[in-house]
């Protein structure tokens, strides 16, 4: 399945390119606000960043074709730092995020991210990463399975879950996203159910983020680029959760000395976008401006 790039247009308005500039796509994914910045560079530069070694391949078969400078880093965006020493590059015009797991991802079962299909449960970004949902679910007391999903999932079922979790896996291991959708889904009461979310919607996030450490990547990515932004450089976020978006606004609140958030509220998809763009319905942008250096 193709990924299409959510809120692209609008991604692109705020990060306002500029030919000769130096640009950071911190979720390269398969290319799609890539192909958009390098159009616009000339002779700048475009820093593509990407934790998962697929996207990488593909995308940068899609970059190669513009014919512009670029560099390509098999990494986690929270270390920014490290990237931008390895690249040469003191300051940056503009970075952009495009978080959360890509619709190529999710339509691979055997990278285990998705509850609609059956595969491993691994949902690691990085497929060389220690840490498995595997050995969340089979490995982790009950007490922090709950809190994990209660934190990352805001799932208010979260106790019942993982004491069915704890239950079931005292008996054989989980190990498909079917099971674990499975014992999800009967683990919250019918009247419960939501109607236009999966019951593991909440769960598989949670397990997703503690896997990856995304909220703790995007806090470091944030604080760091924010050494390394020149004047009137831009931060663009698209996220696609309230702890997502909540980070992204309370720094982008926290630096107002620095920056001149630019979105006082988050921009959403219309309709259009979300008819042939699912995922795009929770997606909320955000951006700011350096207004003055470190």
């Amino acid at each position: 399945m193709e990924h299409i790039p959510v809120l692209l247009k609008e991604a692109m308005e705020y990060l306002n390119v500029k030919s000769g500039g130096v640009y950071i796509d911190a979720t390269l994914g398969f290319g799609g606000y890539s192909r958009e910045i390098i159009k616009k560079t000339g002779n700048g530069l475009l820093i593509g960043v990407d934790n998962d070694q697929e996207a990488i391949v593909l995308a940068e078969k899609e970059i190669q074709k513009a014919g512009q400078k670029y560099q390509v880093f098999n990494d986690n965006f929270g270390n920014i730092e490290e990237i931008l020493k390895k690249s040469g590059i003191d300051y940056i015009d503009g970075i952009v995020f495009d978080l959360g797991v890509s619709s190529y991802q999710l339509s691979n079962p055997a990278r285990g991210f998705s509850f609609n299909a059956d595969g491993p449960l691994d949902m690691r970004m990085n497929t060389q990463g220690y840490l498995t949902a595997y050995d969340i679910v089979n490995g982790y007391p009950g007490e922090k399975l709950a809190e994990i999903f209660n934190n990352y999932g805001e799932e208010r079922w979260s106790k019942r879950i993982s004491e069915i979790i704890v239950r079931t896996r005292s008996i054989r291991k989980i190990e498909t996203t079917k099971e674990l959708s499975e014992i999800v889904k009967n683990a919250i009461p019918g009247r419960f159910k939501e109607k236009h979310l999966h019951p593991a919607t909440r769960v598989f996030q949670a397990l997703r983020i503690e896997v990856n450490r995304e909220l703790e990547s995007l806090e470091k990515a944030l604080a760091s680029v924010m050494n390394h932004l020149s004047t009137g450089a831009r931060i663009v976020v698209v996220s696609f959760h309230s702890l997502e978006d909540r980070i992204v606004k309370r720094y982008f609140q926290n630096n107002t000395d620095k920056l001149n958030i630019l979105t006082k509220k988050p921009v959403l998809p219309g309709s259009a976008e979300v008819s042939i763009n699912f995922r795009a319905h929770s997606a909320k942008l955000r951006a700011a401006e350096m207004i003055a250096k470190l």
